[in-house]
């Protein structure tokens, strides 16, 4: 036989004797009682080959029992192994001439445990004398043996699967395994091993009460990382264990994440506490879901009204006014406050107090941002004690020029952004007015007050409907970008009937087609709706040259894209449509529906594919690159990690990428971190922001308001002040830069644009929608946000979310409880039971949650209904709570 390639001693020595006295004085080291271990072992491996069977079984036994009781400790090789380590081929040797017996199958037990230190690497000789030996206990021999037993059968499975061998030997080892990781607190590597052998089935079986939360924290948590359609896998079986374990609202985020709405049928139909359904009433508002419920949900009419309601967003609202009034910023803000020119140098605030159109359509949108949701402010709304200043509204109205009036009257419901009643009252002033571009205004603004909100009568329908198809595009437009932002994710059937007759209509102004295939792709977003699609394709198709020229064709591929939103494969179909198009329009669509279908899914692939595109140097009249680095972002932002690299990306393409792809660059930078001000981010910017390209240097300023958006940023309001003076001269900068400072302090701090919520588990499609599209038009931000179409800047309503955490007892009033905010830590397959948050303070509710913050009660008096809190959580009292004496 030949030596053993493991043995001890360096094979290559030449002559006998320096070998013999190494051993020598290797033996002499060793102490005593090590020493007559040795001897020990030495005389089992003798006797284990004794012909008496007697001897035999002895000799297996004693040196069974000596390795078990050492595996128990695994810092070092146990001291049997290594001592048996000289005697391994000759026991392998030994085996093979055996007889079949119980003596065989016991020592082939021994020689399985022993190829843990000594088998070469890919023998895989552990599995294959486990599978030979007795059918024991696994677990006895200690947990470094199992594990590695378990990596040895996800590679034999890949081979058996590739030569197509029967397994199922193999599955009866995994189900022994699975139940010792379980057993024994290690349930990632449960989850591992049974993803390896594609039967995660198993896991439902083993998972209890103490350790089903861990486990499906496990599964949630990779399935951002793993390939489709092993994701979708994964995240069914979490579903299944959560429902198992009547842990619904977990069951429910996973539902809302798969965008399967039978799922969420099932919970309302199979839980019976009604506190619990008003919890996932409010998770579904949150999310921005159309959802009716029915008989079979909720049985008792009034309760399903009730219910219904919270998922409509009608207490929407009133949650957020009750948050200003509990942080004290109701006082309205100026757009004089936001600027602080005062201070600045001498140059810049003298050229603030001169009347340009331009500086105040800037006002107007930084009064729109701060002030909403409020309900009040010093330029559109009138108070009442002020009777004399009684036409200071209509006044402001008119100091903007034509186009600008749109924005102003639509400024008017931004401030009364959620509360319809109120919002309707007000702005149905401007429709008796006669200037189209004030009727505009208040149709888009219907649009705006009912952003988010849906309502029985549909007031946006009956209100926009008769303007559709009025002469003016100016009117037309209103109402169709209205209709866009109230109805966003309805999938409303009467306004498909509405608008799908424009896009195909010959006379149709191309303005109005444009706004038209948007607002369908925002009511449509991510349904794969045919009907819809073939309307845009064909609008496509009918363009001429001239028109595929225009600024605003970018947006008839952007409502296609919106269509298919993070539905992967679902687009390829019209991607090969889209090949047919005219050359102009064919790569700019194929960007836009590749960076759409993959958005916030993180795919790796889809990364490279639209970095690739990037690498390009191409001539001057390519624009299809800006999508494909917008893409990027959208692709990347599902999970931290493909962010940060995202961003590392992006720094590459600012150096080595042609104009056209600098110009999109900072915005994909905006969106990477949208209301989350990431410090390397905001240098980057900063320095961008100074750039010698102005359409760079403008994208880089908006995004700078972007990452900010609502966080109140003290370090990037210094430098938009900043900026503000060094821009004094440049009109269109400026306004820029005013833009910016209105969406730095959105909603005076109390509002995020991050389109992500749920502790970064959920995508909200609207709020990503509503975002993508604003940077789709700021890709030609000469034209679009500086020409005449400025308004495509209310799209980032349908994102605006209050980043709050309010508490709310069993009758939906508000409750004050204390809670810790701290930065979230990420404790996924952690031993015991790690905390969740660092470096918190105690504030009690409603309080503001930062990008990246977690909350967690600081009393045990209540019990949150949710197990993520964000957003309104209703609490319930804990019956087991003793006051302390």
């Amino acid at each position: 036989m030949a030596p053993d390639p493991n043995a001890s001693g360096s094979g290559t020595v030449p002559s006998k004797e320096p070998k013999r006295k190494k051993d020598d004085k290797k033996e002499e080291d060793l102490s005593d009682e090590d020493l007559a271990l040795k001897q020990q072992l030495e005389l089992y491996v003798e006797r284990v080959q004794d012909p008496d069977p007697g001897l035999q079984k002895v000799a297996l036994e004693s040196m069974r029992q000596e390795i078990r009781t050492s595996t128990s400790s695994m810092t070092s090789v146990p001291k049997p192994l290594k001592f048996l380590r000289p005697h391994y081929g000759t026991l392998k040797a030994y085996y093979e001439m055996m007889q079949d017996s119980d003596l065989k199958n016991y020592l082939a037990d021994i020689l399985s445990v022993l190829a843990l230190t000594m088998s070469a690497e890919g023998e895989r000789e552990s599995l294959k004398y486990r599978l030979l030996g007795s059918e024991g206990d696994i677990g006895s021999w200690g947990h470094e043996y199992v594990r590695n037993l378990a990596g040895e059968i996800a590679q034999e499975y890949a081979k058996r699967q590739s030569e197509e061998a029967a397994i199922d030997d193999l599955m009866e080892l995994v189900q022994q395994i699975v139940a010792f990781h379980m057993k024994h607190n290690a349930e990632p590597e449960a989850v591992d091993l049974l993803m390896e052998v594609e039967d995660l089935d198993i896991l439902v079986e083993h998972v209890d009460s103490t350790n089903f939360k861990r486990t499906c924290l496990y599964l949630t948590s990779s399935a951002r990382y793993l390939p489709g359609p092993d994701d979708m896998l994964v995240l069914d079986i979490a579903h299944l264990i959560y429902s198992k374990f009547e842990e619904y609202p977990n069951a429910l985020q996973i539902a809302l994440y798969l965008d399967n709405m039978l799922y969420v049928k099932q919970l309302f139909s199979t839980c019976d506490d009604l506190l619990l359904k008003k919890q996932f009433c409010y998770m579904l508002a949150r999310h921005g879901v159309a959802f009716e419920l029915d008989d079979d949900m909720v049985a008792d009419d009034d309760d399903r009204e009730a219910l219904q309601d919270i998922i409509n967003n009608i207490k929407l609202s009133e949650g957020y006014l009750t948050l200003a009034r509990d942080i004290e910023v109701m006082e309205p803000k100026s757009p004089e406050d936001i600027y602080k020119a005062h201070l600045l140098d001498g140059r810049a605030s003298a050229g603030a107090s001169v009347d340009s159109a331009r500086q105040n359509l800037a006002a107007t949108f930084v009064n729109a941002f701060v002030n909403a949701g409020f309900g009040q402010d010093k330029l559109m709304t009138i108070s009442s004690d002020n009777s004399s200043g009684g036409g200071s509204s209509a006044n402001w109205l008119f100091k903007n020029k034509e186009h600008g009036k749109t924005s102003a009257a639509a400024s008017l419901s931004m401030i009364l952004l959620w509360d319809v009643d109120a919002g309707l009252a007000q702005i149905d002033k401007y429709f008796h007015l006669s200037d189209s571009h004030v009727l505009s205004g208040a149709l888009l603004g219907v649009g705006i007050v009912n952003c988010g909100i849906k309502n029985d009568c549909d007031p946006a329908l009956a209100l926009l409907g008769d303007y559709v198809d009025k002469e003016d595009s100016s009117i037309r437009i209103g109402a169709i970008m209205g209709l866009g932002i109230a109805y966003a994710g309805t999938q409303n059937e009467q306004i498909r009937r509405k608008l799908a007759p424009i896009l195909n209509d010959a006379k149709a102004p191309f303005d109005v087609i444009a706004f038209t295939a948007i607002s369908l792709g925002l009511v449509y977003v991510g349904s794969c709706n045919e009907e819809v699609a073939q309307a845009i394709i064909f609008a496509l198709m009918d363009r001429s040259d001239s028109e595929l020229g225009e600024p605003l064709t970018r947006l008839l591929p952007l409502g296609l894209g919106l269509l298919y939103l993070g539905k992967q494969e679902s687009v390829e179909a019209t991607a090969e449509v889209s090949k047919t198009f005219n050359e102009k329009i064919r790569r700019y669509c194929d960007m836009t529906l590749l960076s759409c279908a993959y958005a916030g899914t993180g795919n790796v692939l889809k990364v490279q594919n639209l970095l690739s595109h990037c690498s390009q140097h191409l001539d001057k009249g390519e624009t299809h690159q800006g999508p494909a680095v917008l893409g990027i972002a959208m692709v990347a932002m599902a999970e931290e990690l493909g962010l940060e690299m995202a961003i590392r990306s992006l720094e590459h393409l600012l150096q080595y990428g042609e104009q056209n792809i600098r110009r999109a660059v900072p915005l994909a930078l905006g969106l990477l971190c949208i209301s989350n001000p990431k410090v390397n981010v905001m240098d980057t910017l900063s320095r961008l922001s100074h750039d010698t390209d102005s359409e760079v240097a403008m994208a880089a300023v908006i995004s700078l308001g972007l990452i900010g958006a609502g966080t109140n940023n003290a370090r990037i309001a210094g430098m938009l002040r900043n900026l503000s003076s060094y821009y004094y001269k440049d009109a269109s900068l400026l306004f820029c830069v005013r833009i910016a400072q209105g969406l730095v302090h959105l909603g005076k701090g109390l509002l995020t644009l991050n389109p992500y919520h749920s502790e970064r588990f959920l995508l909200c499609p609207t709020a990503l929608a509503g975002i993508i599209t604003m940077l789709h038009a700021c890709l030609d931000m000469k034209t679009i946000i500086l020409g005449k179409y400025h308004y495509v800047l209310y799209f980032l309503v349908l994102a605006m979310q209050p980043r709050m955490l309010m508490t709310v007892d069993e009758n939906l009033k508000p409750l004050s409880v204390p809670v810790r905010v701290g930065q979230a830590v990420d404790v996924v397959g952690q031993a015991g039971r790690p905390k969740t948050i660092t470096g918190f303070q105690t504030h009690s509710t409603p309080v503001l949650l930062a990008a990246g913050d977690r909350a967690e009660l600081a009393t045990e008096k209540y019990i949150p209904l949710s197990p993520i809190l964000e957003g309104f959580v209703i609490l319930k009292e804990n019956p087991d709570y003793r006051e302390e004496q």
